[in-house]
């Protein structure tokens, strides 16, 4: 007992919050703050590349560009130029937000029926016919064009680097490589380029990409032209025609970003910010549109009521993204309608707070491999950048010459007859990478990022509640458990189980899982499938910078 009261005074006379690690059945840890600029990242070279380049005198823009660049060199299965890129930036100068859908087009020579002919029912996941034109490099170039103020030599001057020389490969990054290397081995050029004598590297190798440095290089000297018109399209052209691809450098060379307003939805006093589809990002704002007519704060985080409630209201909204999230070029999609709290009040009268509703997804879309990143300057410009293959190394093509593998979209469209989904050439496919952001009476708050697939909305809405209703601190929130809702209604033994599976992490209490049992929800225990949470929060009394990133990846906050 002396030895307790000890503790306790020393603990207080040292000035430290007697409850940070103990108030709640997880471990997390302060966060990094700084007012200079602030880099957040999932891999610690990604993020000091950011710093590096603020440091030298760039901005947000040029600093997260960067990151992801380095990303795409250290985190292969996850990102690289080879995929699609999303984006929100907070301009200071204007006071504005800019969305950036940076999303490729489906190949216009490969048609519905042609696929049809081939004897298929969907789009396979690997191999040539999922990939669709790659939009992350033309991304770069809008986003710099628009914002960046250093030379792009310079910009991509670290992941030239760390591609040629080498980098150590850390622990998480090693687990997925090693994971999806297992189910690539036979596709072209996958092996020649991400595996090293034959398997893939572990924990600690050293991992080079002379043919990644050398195509970085030719971006930075030469632009978007050659990734687009030039040499990098015609060596992908001539990869894909000689193994059954369709994407050609017409596809290429008429591949546009495209400049998009963000669309919100006000939670509590606290604007949040997504981009419309063809992303899911508004199903966040309408699961946060049926919590807010609920006291959420009452129930407590962790409670069986709060998360039952998350669980349905996360249900009743999947619906409405199965059925409407699609490329807006090709349908007429009701976001105003979907995000108004009209609506919301409508759908949330179907939820029982007793009992799990017997719902299930209409469409399977719930793995990915994604990479989230945010950047402030000292300038105040903040920069939510998400970028992504889709599954784990993408389609697993690789043009050897190229050292990067070509994402795999494609596979989210759907053959069914009159769906707003439906695969068509030249479609922007359904995309499940979101970046997020917060506005508070106009300034910006938060930007943040959650990875993962169909995870993404989930992390969002979740990190925000624990913010926002909660009253946690920026790391706390993302370290917080999470659960992960997936699947439909399907036989267990003799008994139908009600609206597929809610998988959940530990540091949830038993007694809790019991209660969401008795109300008829499916509770499996797993280590994974969680998404990976960064982000940066502005105090704009203080003029600080709040860095967050999670233990769930290899990443690091960091400022100056």
């Amino acid at each position: 007992m002396k030895l307790f009261v000890f503790l306790l005074l020393f603990v207080s006379a040292a000035g430290l919050p007697q409850d940070r690690l103990t108030g709640y059945n997880f471990a997390t840890r302060s966060e990094v703050l700084a007012q200079n600029g602030m880099a957040c990242t999932s891999h610690p070279l990604a993020t000091q590349a950011a710093i590096h380049i603020l440091r030298q005198g760039g901005n947000a823009v040029d600093a997260a560009i960067a990151a992801n660049a380095v990303n795409a060199v250290v985190e292969p299965m996850s990102c690289g130029i080879g995929g699609d890129l999303f984006a929100i930036v907070w301009e200071t100068k204007s006071r504005k937000l800019y969305g950036l859908n940076a999303s490729g087009r489906s190949p216009r020579s490969l048609t519905l029926r042609k696929m049809l002919e081939m004897g298929l029912e969907k789009i396979p996941l690997r191999g040539p016919l999922p990939v669709s034109v790659p939009g992350c490099v033309d991304g770069w170039f809008e986003l710099h064009e628009k914002f960046g103020r250093l030379p792009m030599k310079q910009v991509l001057e670290p992941a030239i680097y760390y591609a040629a020389e080498g980098f150590p490969v850390t622990e998480v990054i090693a687990y997925y490589w090693q994971s999806g290397a297992e189910s690539l081995l036979d596709i072209p050029g996958f092996a020649d380029v991400f595996l090293v004598d034959g398997r893939a590297p572990a924990k600690g190798d050293i991992f080079r990409n002379p043919a990644l440095a050398n195509t970085l290089r030719n971006i930075s000297q030469q632009g978007r032209e050659t990734f687009y018109r030039g040499e990098i399209a015609r060596e992908i052209e001539r990869f894909l025609a000689g193994h059954g691809g369709y994407i050609t450098v017409d596809d290429l060379s008429s591949h546009k970003s495209e400049w998009v307003e963000p669309v919100s939805t006000n939670y509590r006093g606290y604007d949040v910010w997504e981009l419309p589809p063809n992303g899911q990002g508004i199903a966040v704002l309408q699961m946060l549109n049926i919590l807010e007519g609920y006291d959420v704060r009452s129930m407590g985080f962790g409670s069986e009521t709060y998360l039952h409630l998350f669980i349905e209201a996360k249900k009743l909204i999947y619906e409405d993204r199965a059925r409407f999230y699609a490329d807006p070029d090709f349908n007429t999609i009701p976001v105003p309608k979907l995000i108004s709290k009209q609506y919301a009040a409508l759908r949330r009268e179907l939820i029982d707070l007793n009992k799990a509703a017997d719902r299930y997804d209409p469409a399977d879309l719930e793995d990915g491999d994604t990479i989230y990143l945010t950047v402030a300057d000292r300038d105040g410009n903040m920069v939510s950048l998400i970028q992504s293959l889709y599954w784990g190394f993408g389609s697993g093509m690789t043009p050897p010459k190229l050292g990067f593998p070509l994402q795999n979209r494609g596979e989210l469209f759907t053959f069914e007859e009159g769906h707003y989904n439906q695969y068509a050439p030249s479609k922007r496919p359904f995309h499940t990478i979101i970046p997020g952001f917060v506005t508070k009476d106009g300034d910006p708050f938060l930007s943040f990022g959650v990875m993962g697939g169909a995870m993404q909305p989930q992390g969002h809405v979740q990190v925000l509640v624990n913010l926002i209703d909660f009253g946690m601190g920026l790391q706390e929130a993302g370290d917080a458990p999470r659960v992960r809702h997936a699947g439909s209604s399907q036989p267990t033994g003799s008994v139908m189980t009600s609206g597929g599976y809610v998988f959940f992490e530990s540091g949830f209490c038993m007694e809790t899982i019991r209660e969401l049992l008795k109300r008829g929800h499916d509770m499996r225990a797993t280590v994974g499938g969680f998404g990976g949470y960064q982000a940066i929060m502005y105090d704009k009394n203080k003029k600080t910078f709040y860095g967050a990133s999670e233990s769930r990846k290899d990443g690091q906050a960091s400022g100056f």
